[in-house]
Protein backbone atom coordinates (compact mmCIF):
# COMPACT_ATOMS: atom_id res chain seq x y z
CA UNK A 1 0.00 0.00 0.00
CA UNK A 2 1.27 3.47 -0.90
CA UNK A 3 2.01 6.17 1.62
CA UNK A 4 0.41 9.58 1.20
CA UNK A 5 3.83 10.99 0.32
CA UNK A 6 4.25 8.40 -2.46
CA UNK A 7 0.76 9.23 -3.74
CA UNK A 8 1.58 12.95 -3.62
CA UNK A 9 4.81 12.53 -5.59
CA UNK A 10 3.01 10.42 -8.23
CA UNK A 11 0.49 13.22 -8.78
CA UNK A 12 -2.41 11.35 -7.19
CA UNK A 13 -4.84 12.85 -4.68
CA UNK A 14 -3.30 12.76 -1.22
CA UNK A 15 -4.15 13.70 2.35
CA UNK A 16 -2.32 16.92 3.22
CA UNK A 17 -2.79 16.20 6.92
CA UNK A 18 -1.09 12.82 6.84
CA UNK A 19 1.21 12.35 9.86
CA UNK A 20 4.35 11.77 7.75
CA UNK A 21 3.68 14.85 5.60
CA UNK A 22 2.93 17.01 8.64
CA UNK A 23 6.18 15.86 10.28
CA UNK A 24 8.11 16.69 7.09
CA UNK A 25 6.42 20.12 6.90
CA UNK A 26 7.17 20.91 10.56
CA UNK A 27 10.80 19.84 10.04
CA UNK A 28 11.01 22.15 7.00
CA UNK A 29 9.61 25.09 8.96
CA UNK A 30 12.16 24.57 11.74
CA UNK A 31 15.03 24.44 9.24
CA UNK A 32 13.74 27.50 7.36
CA UNK A 33 13.61 29.42 10.67
CA UNK A 34 17.13 28.25 11.54
CA UNK A 35 18.35 29.31 8.09
CA UNK A 36 16.73 32.76 8.40
CA UNK A 37 18.31 33.22 11.86
CA UNK A 38 21.80 32.23 10.69
CA UNK A 39 24.40 34.90 10.08
CA UNK A 40 24.77 35.81 6.41
CA UNK A 41 28.53 35.56 6.92
CA UNK A 42 28.38 31.96 8.20
CA UNK A 43 28.48 30.28 4.81
CA UNK A 44 29.31 26.83 6.19
CA UNK A 45 26.32 26.76 8.57
CA UNK A 46 23.97 28.09 5.90
CA UNK A 47 25.08 25.47 3.40
CA UNK A 48 24.64 22.69 5.97
CA UNK A 49 21.12 23.87 6.79
CA UNK A 50 20.17 24.00 3.10
CA UNK A 51 21.70 20.54 2.54
CA UNK A 52 19.46 19.21 5.35
CA UNK A 53 16.40 21.07 4.10
CA UNK A 54 16.49 20.57 0.33
CA UNK A 55 16.58 17.48 -1.85
CA UNK A 56 19.84 18.65 -3.45
CA UNK A 57 21.90 21.83 -3.54
CA UNK A 58 24.40 22.72 -6.22
CA UNK A 59 27.83 24.23 -5.74
CA UNK A 60 27.81 27.97 -5.08
CA UNK A 61 24.00 27.97 -4.97
CA UNK A 62 22.69 30.88 -2.86
CA UNK A 63 19.34 31.60 -1.20
CA UNK A 64 18.50 34.91 0.48
CA UNK A 65 16.04 34.62 3.37
CA UNK A 66 13.23 34.90 4.00
CA UNK A 67 12.48 31.78 1.98
CA UNK A 68 9.63 29.29 2.33
CA UNK A 69 9.14 25.67 1.30
CA UNK A 70 6.36 23.22 2.11
CA UNK A 71 8.63 20.21 2.60
CA UNK A 72 11.99 21.16 1.11
CA UNK A 73 12.94 17.55 0.40
CA UNK A 74 11.47 17.76 -3.11
CA UNK A 75 13.41 20.89 -4.15
CA UNK A 76 16.57 20.48 -6.24
CA UNK A 77 18.63 23.55 -7.15
CA UNK A 78 21.62 23.49 -9.50
CA UNK A 79 25.08 25.03 -9.35
CA UNK A 80 25.44 28.80 -9.08
CA UNK A 81 21.70 29.48 -9.00
CA UNK A 82 20.68 32.53 -6.97
CA UNK A 83 17.32 32.69 -5.17
CA UNK A 84 16.47 36.18 -3.94
CA UNK A 85 14.30 37.22 -0.96
CA UNK A 86 10.68 36.24 -0.27
CA UNK A 87 10.51 33.24 -2.60
CA UNK A 88 7.92 30.51 -1.98
CA UNK A 89 8.47 26.98 -3.27
CA UNK A 90 5.47 24.75 -2.54
CA UNK A 91 7.06 21.38 -3.24
CA UNK A 92 4.26 18.84 -3.00
CA UNK A 93 5.79 17.54 -6.24
CA UNK A 94 9.41 17.87 -7.31
CA UNK A 95 10.77 21.30 -8.17
CA UNK A 96 13.95 21.10 -10.25
CA UNK A 97 15.90 24.26 -11.03
CA UNK A 98 18.96 24.06 -13.29
CA UNK A 99 22.34 25.74 -13.12
CA UNK A 100 23.19 29.45 -13.33
CA UNK A 101 19.61 30.52 -12.67
CA UNK A 102 18.35 33.83 -11.32
CA UNK A 103 15.20 33.65 -9.22
CA UNK A 104 14.15 37.23 -8.42
CA UNK A 105 12.35 38.43 -5.26
CA UNK A 106 8.87 37.11 -4.48
CA UNK A 107 8.87 34.34 -7.09
CA UNK A 108 6.40 31.54 -6.36
CA UNK A 109 6.81 27.97 -7.62
CA UNK A 110 3.52 26.21 -6.83
CA UNK A 111 3.15 22.47 -7.42
CA UNK A 112 0.02 21.79 -5.36
CA UNK A 113 -3.39 22.14 -6.94
CA UNK A 114 -7.05 21.17 -6.47
CA UNK A 115 -9.99 20.25 -8.68
CA UNK A 116 -11.71 23.30 -10.15
CA UNK A 117 -15.24 22.13 -9.29
CA UNK A 118 -16.10 22.70 -5.63
CA UNK A 119 -18.04 19.42 -5.56
CA UNK A 120 -14.82 17.57 -6.47
CA UNK A 121 -12.50 19.76 -4.41
CA UNK A 122 -14.33 19.67 -1.05
CA UNK A 123 -14.84 16.23 0.38
CA UNK A 124 -18.09 15.50 2.21
CA UNK A 125 -17.49 14.71 5.90
CA UNK A 126 -18.22 11.02 5.31
CA UNK A 127 -15.80 10.77 2.37
CA UNK A 128 -12.78 12.38 3.96
CA UNK A 129 -9.55 10.51 4.40
CA UNK A 130 -7.94 11.44 7.72
CA UNK A 131 -8.79 15.04 8.54
CA UNK A 132 -8.24 16.83 5.24
CA UNK A 133 -11.43 18.42 3.91
CA UNK A 134 -9.92 19.10 0.45
CA UNK A 135 -8.84 16.95 -2.45
CA UNK A 136 -5.27 17.94 -3.33
CA UNK A 137 -2.79 16.69 -5.91
CA UNK A 138 0.47 18.02 -7.29
CA UNK A 139 2.39 18.33 -10.55
CA UNK A 140 6.17 18.88 -10.81
CA UNK A 141 7.85 22.07 -11.97
CA UNK A 142 11.05 21.92 -14.02
CA UNK A 143 13.19 24.97 -14.76
CA UNK A 144 16.16 24.64 -17.11
CA UNK A 145 19.66 26.08 -17.02
CA UNK A 146 20.40 29.81 -17.25
CA UNK A 147 16.80 30.84 -16.58
CA UNK A 148 15.87 34.23 -15.14
CA UNK A 149 12.49 34.39 -13.42
CA UNK A 150 11.62 38.07 -12.92
CA UNK A 151 10.34 39.51 -9.64
CA UNK A 152 6.92 38.30 -8.59
CA UNK A 153 6.62 35.64 -11.30
CA UNK A 154 4.30 32.77 -10.42
CA UNK A 155 4.91 29.34 -11.95
CA UNK A 156 1.91 27.02 -11.77
CA UNK A 157 1.78 23.22 -11.30
CA UNK A 158 3.13 21.04 -14.11
CA UNK A 159 5.05 23.77 -15.95
CA UNK A 160 8.39 23.13 -17.64
CA UNK A 161 10.59 26.09 -18.56
CA UNK A 162 13.42 25.33 -21.00
CA UNK A 163 17.04 26.50 -20.95
CA UNK A 164 18.12 30.12 -21.56
CA UNK A 165 14.67 31.57 -20.84
CA UNK A 166 13.79 34.98 -19.41
CA UNK A 167 10.40 35.33 -17.73
CA UNK A 168 9.27 38.93 -17.18
CA UNK A 169 8.44 40.30 -13.76
CA UNK A 170 4.91 39.67 -12.55
CA UNK A 171 4.20 36.94 -15.09
CA UNK A 172 1.75 34.11 -14.43
CA UNK A 173 3.30 31.02 -16.07
CA UNK A 174 0.54 28.49 -16.75
CA UNK A 175 2.01 26.59 -19.72
CA UNK A 176 5.43 25.27 -20.78
CA UNK A 177 7.93 27.78 -22.15
CA UNK A 178 10.44 26.57 -24.79
CA UNK A 179 14.20 27.06 -24.52
CA UNK A 180 15.57 30.40 -25.65
CA UNK A 181 12.37 32.38 -25.17
CA UNK A 182 11.55 35.77 -23.70
CA UNK A 183 8.11 35.37 -22.16
CA UNK A 184 5.91 37.56 -20.00
CA UNK A 185 2.34 38.48 -19.25
CA UNK A 186 -0.88 37.37 -17.57
CA UNK A 187 -0.97 34.62 -18.69
CA UNK A 188 2.68 34.36 -19.66
CA UNK A 189 3.24 34.02 -23.41
CA UNK A 190 6.36 33.79 -25.55
CA UNK A 191 7.04 37.28 -26.93
CA UNK A 192 10.09 36.41 -29.01
CA UNK A 193 13.03 34.04 -29.17
CA UNK A 194 16.33 35.30 -27.77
Amino acid sequence: MSTERERMLRGEPYDTRDAELLALAHRARALVAKFAASASTDLVARREILADLLGSVGEEMWIEPPFFVDYGAHVHIGDRTFVNVNCVFLDSAEIRIGTDGLIAPAVQLLTATHPVRASERILPPTGRRQDSPYRTFAKPITIGDRVWLGAGAIVMPGVTIGDDVTIGAGSLVTTDIPSGALAFGHPCRVQRML
